[in-house]
């Protein structure tokens, strides 16, 4: 398991990874992305504002880095910091696929991702990431699981997945939308020739969506890594706009929002590593600040009380617009 190279790190930051959606592509639906990235937005500008990212992320303790097949030129980016970084050999290096990215570095294309979980999508963006990152893939997810999802009940893409996990990479799953719950447990119960097919999980848990705790904690115990997303809610805790409750207990520890909201994140026993969606250094210095947030049981409680109805949450998500 790559993972193990994380539970050796002594670094505060080391359960802390930094995820590239929202700088390897020019549109996504994080809020203040105008104020972060400005308008110009080409291929070499965002290659080298994720250049930046990951030098500042490794140089302060950071050694996971997750990509996608549909972050747009992600994988490029991160492909390229890697071969200019003979030192960053000590990263784990994670991608997805499942969906492929279609707006043609546009951010106002009527689609800007299309979902296939099918046998022949993994076979053909497996080796468009291997032919980008090599051996450096450590990780590869299913892309955004739903209970419905195909890719938990094809017995030739499960048996596919085994083959990979046989030769050394380690094969793991996202989740989306209000029934991650359900999808984790479906995911759990995947087999091949009576082995757990799945090594990690990655879904999407904040202040704000609490609802895949429990399975998250059951996926921990089976010996899952787990990987949280999303934990800054695409932007809906950081800044003016965050809810009061969190911006009192900002107040209280001397440190930012995003900081205690991922402190939130980083406490839950079962959370092995909390992915920073930075766009920008100073976000990623503000976020790391999180491994400090010495949080009371208290302010914890009270940051509870967020919570959201599922369903509501993620029709919120789903009426954020692609910047």
């Amino acid at each position: 398991m790559p993972f193990a190279r994380l539970a050796s790190a002594t670094t505060p930051t080391c359960h802390i990874g930094l995820g590239l959606a929202a700088v390897g592509r020019p549109g996504y639906i994080n809020l203040g992305r105008e104020q972060d990235l400005g308008d110009d937005r080409s291929v070499e500008t965002l290659r080298t504002r994720t250049h930046e990212l990951l030098d500042a992320a490794h140089a302060q303790g950071v050694r996971y880095f997750d990509a996608a097949r549909s972050y747009g030129r992600s994988e490029e980016f991160l492909a390229d910091w890697l071969k200019n970084r003979p030192d960053a050999g000590d990263v784990v290096v994670g991608s997805k696929w499942g969906y492929t990215y279609t707006a043609d570095w546009s951010t106002d294309a009527e689609r800007h991702e299309v979902k296939d979980h099918s046998l022949a999508a993994y076979e053909r963006q497996r080796a468009e990431s291997e032919a980008l990152l090599g051996e450096r893939l450590d990780l590869y997810q299913i892309h955004s699981v739903t209970p419905d999802s195909p890719a938990l009940t094809d017995e030739a893409l499960h048996a596919r997945l085994a083959e990979a996990a046989a030769q050394g990479l380690t094969v793991g799953f996202s989740t989306s939308g209000p029934a991650q719950a359900d999808a984790v447990r479906a995911a759990l119960a995947v087999t091949v020739d009576g082995e757990p097919l799945f090594r990690t999980v990655q879904s999407t848990y904040n202040v704000l969506e609490t609802s895949v705790a429990p399975a998250l904690a059951e996926a921990h115990d089976a010996g899952l890594t787990v990987i949280v997303k999303e934990g800054m809610a695409n932007g809906r805790l950081a800044g003016p706009g965050a809810p009061e409750a969190l911006k009192s207990v900002a107040a209280e520890t001397g440190l930012g929002h995003d900081a205690v909201a991922l402190a939130f994140v980083l406490r839950r026993p079962w959370a092995g590593v909390v992915l920073s969606g930075a766009a920008t250094t100073a976000q990623l210095a503000s976020n790391l600040h999180a491994a400090a947030v010495d949080l009371t049981d208290e302010q914890v409680s009270r940051l509870a009380g967020l919570a959201e109805e599922p369903r509501a949450y993620w029709e919120r998500r789903g009426r954020l617009p692609w910047h």
